[in-house]
């Protein structure tokens, strides 16, 4: 079984990959839109080609961490998670004499 340092660990750098994903695809969209500019303004100009090229690399790095993610997904098993104790108050128990 994990100890609690690995399993914080683990959420943090779930986490992390979630905040990374999304600069990718930030990047993503910046370098599609620069590349569709360029294209449409130098036509297979080097600043194009750095575009799309800039565009494969932030895609492919998009498409690794999501894989990543999916791999480190928790398997599903159709019921909520239990996260706390219940709210139920126990009953005292007493002492038969």
């Amino acid at each position: 079984m994990a100890s609690m340092t690995e399993r914080i660990m683990f959420l943090r750098a779930v986490r992390q990959l979630h905040r990374v994903r999304s600069l990718y695809a930030a990047g993503v969209l910046l370098w599609g839109a620069s590349a569709a500019w360029t294209g449409w303004q130098a036509p297979g100009s080097r600043q194009m080609w750095i575009s799309v090229l800039l565009l494969a690399v932030f895609t492919g790095l998009l498409v690794t961490a999501g894989v990543f993610l999916r791999g480190l997904e928790a398997p599903r098993t159709g019921r909520p998670a239990h996260h706390a104790a219940s709210r139920k108050r126990a009953r005292p128990h007493h002492a038969h004499a």
